[in-house]
């Protein structure tokens, strides 16, 4: 626990998302466009003189109270943005997209999912595309018919996931590729 208050004060210090000691943010706004080399897009410009929470809450086009009713979940999504893409890792050093799912469900939400992201699919109850809500799986199918890719719905479309390129990332559902290779989302079945 005394890491996060660390990182956190260290957050505020900042108010960016440039590096901060030993900590790895990322250096640009916090929603990109798509990952495995297909165009990118940015959806929101940071202002460094808005809070943290404003930050999110502006990327997300939510009011800031979305943020406040659940902002461990995105000092935690803070903490990891940056984080390079790993096959098969689970630290901050590397990490894929079931492994930071894993690890935040495990955190955020104290609950134990699967480590792979064909796993997590069986484990959810699925929901329309409009339907989707803070908290609930989003899964995607790059190579094929089998799940191969799982993120974090956020707010209106977005949400959070390991890129290959870019590593913890937000993104935009709505983008075309992420919309070409989206399978399903849903809430986890408790």
């Amino acid at each position: 626990m005394k890491t996060k208050i660390l990182g956190w004060g260290c957050l505020f210090l900042a108010l960016t998302l440039s590096g901060c000691g030993a900590k790895r943010h990322a250096t640009g706004p916090l929603v990109t466009g798509t990952n495995y080399d297909a165009p990118r897009t940015d959806y929101s410009s940071i202002n460094a003189s808005e809070s943290f929470i404003d930050r999110y809450a502006s990327t997300l086009e939510v009011n800031s109270g979305v943020i406040n009713n659940n902002v461990e979940l995105y000092y935690f999504i803070d903490d990891w943005l940056g984080s390079p893409h790993r096959y098969g890792g689970n630290l901050k050093s590397g990490i894929d997209c079931s492994g930071f799912i894993h690890i935040l469900f495990s955190n955020i939400y104290s609950i134990n999912l699967p480590r792979t992201s064909r796993d997590m699919a069986t484990q959810v109850h699925k929901k329309k595309e409009r339907q989707l809500s803070e908290g609930d799986l989003v899964f995607f199918s790059f190579g094929g018919r089998n799940i191969d890719h799982v993120g974090m719905y956020l707010h209106n479309g977005k949400f959070v996931h390991v890129s290959t390129s870019k590593g913890v990332i937000i993104s935009n559902l709505k983008e075309q590729w992420f919309h070409k290779y989206f399978k399903f989302g849903g809430q986890i079945k408790y």
